[in-house]
């Protein structure tokens, strides 16, 4: 069975490239069109079906049936300068295009019972620098590779305006760090994990007012000799194989008056209690995001933006950490293979119905570069560009 869930969730994989960067860290700001249309606001307002993972309580705004299709192309832009001692050495990853899929169902069962299903691209990161020049390369040809997906079961009951919810979640996750060193190549092939966690929400919803709360489980990814043989190559010896998925806990608020709405959503994900992020010096992350929507017959547009301060800092070179990783060592990690240090950004989208049965909703977000420049293992300069563009798209049909 696992094999055959293994397999499915590959083939949806292989629609991107290589590696998969994320937003937030290494979490998209939202999932579906209509939410990284407004920058991530979801826990607070509803979406249809694909409120599922954001905020399972909201997909009490499904009529009957609503089932949802799309994809974001993510664009990260990323670039990467070392000194080793022998002078600075560029350049560019080539993990610069992916394919994010999304697919969403909500159903209504009575007036009090609603159920989904779904299965979500969440997050993920990479780099990679394969094509750097052997003679002069300070980044070790190094390519890294995370992507998470998840498949989930929304289960809702609504009563008098409060709705409360859970989703059992299913996620599965690959990684794959190798690079090249003076001993030749450091790498143990791509591995792959499948474990189970869980969404909770709540909403409340009164003239206008909607008011939501979630909470999102810690999921313990298991990536057999992923970190022990990255960090063997720098003779350390580090025996952790899991890379968590982080915990979240977040509320939001909207408000809806004539054909506006206003959105705001608060979180934080919890960096510091996952473990591998914890051993890398990963900070907790609260994320804001605010959005605005014009919705009116037939159509609507919406902007948002989003922000939450990179979860890397520089370390000290002379510190070691409780994972016996010194500072330095952190620091050319991070920035080399794992730089999720994109802070803000920027979002418009709209929607427009096809029929009365059939919408379409576009959304385009933007990050602005990020440059951020740390002392590496050597104890010289490490120098990281980041920034992003996503393009997402989505077909709804409800019945």
């Amino acid at each position: 069975m696992k094999k055959t869930i293994k397999l499915a969730v590959v083939a949806a994989l292989a629609l991107g490239s290589t590696s998969a960067f994320a937003t937030n860290g290494a979490a998209l700001i939202g999932m579906g069109a209509e939410a990284r249309g407004m920058a991530g606001t979801g826990i607070g307002i509803a979406h249809g079906a694909e409120s599922a993972l954001t905020n399972p309580a909201l997909i009490t705004s499904v009529e009957k049936t609503e089932i949802s299709f799309g994809g974001t192309l993510f664009m990260p832009d990323v670039s990467n300068t070392q000194n080793l001692g022998g002078g600075d050495s560029s350049a560019d990853s080539a993990a610069d295009m992916n394919v994010i899929p999304e697919i969403s169902l909500a159903t209504k069962i009575n007036d009090n019972f609603y159920i989904g299903i779904g299965m979500w691209g969440t997050g993920g990161m990479g780099v990679d620098y394969h094509d750097a020049n052997s003679a002069t390369d300070t980044q070790f040809q190094m390519v890294t590779n995370l992507q998470l997906m998840q498949f989930g079961v929304p289960l809702t009951y609504t009563t008098n305006g409060f709705s409360v919810a859970v989703t059992p979640i299913l996620q599965y996750g690959s990684l794959d760090i190798n690079y090249v060193n003076a001993s030749g190549t450091v790498g143990a092939g791509v591995a792959q994990d499948l474990e189970f966690g869980y969404n909770l929400g709540l909403a409340y919803q009164m003239k206008g007012i909607t008011v939501g709360a979630i909470y999102k489980s810690r999921i313990d990814m298991d990536y057999k000799n992923q970190l022990p043989d990255a960090m063997k190559g720098f003779n350390i010896n580090y025996d952790n194989t899991k890379l968590s998925t982080p915990a979240e806990i977040g509320i939001g608020a909207s408000y809806a008056f004539g054909e506006n709405t206003v959105a705001l959503d608060y979180k934080q994900i919890k960096w510091s209690d996952a473990k591998g992020y914890q051993d890398f010096e990963w900070d907790d992350q609260d994320v804001i995001s605010i959005g605005y929507e014009y919705k009116t017959d037939g159509w609507a547009a919406r902007v948002g933006y989003n922000y939450a301060s990179s979860p890397i800092s520089e370390q000290s070179q002379s510190y070691v950490n409780s994972a016996g990783i010194s500072g330095g060592l952190i620091n050319t990690f991070n920035l080399l293979g794992f730089p999720g240090i994109v802070e803000s950004h920027y979002a418009v989208g709209g929607s427009y119905d096809l029929n009365e049965q059939t919408s379409v909703d576009l959304a385009f977000t933007y990050a602005p570069e990020v440059t951020d420049t740390y002392k590496n293992y050597a104890g010289n300069d490490i120098t990281t560009k980041h920034s992003q563009t996503g393009l997402s798209a989505q077909l709804n049909f409800n019945f």
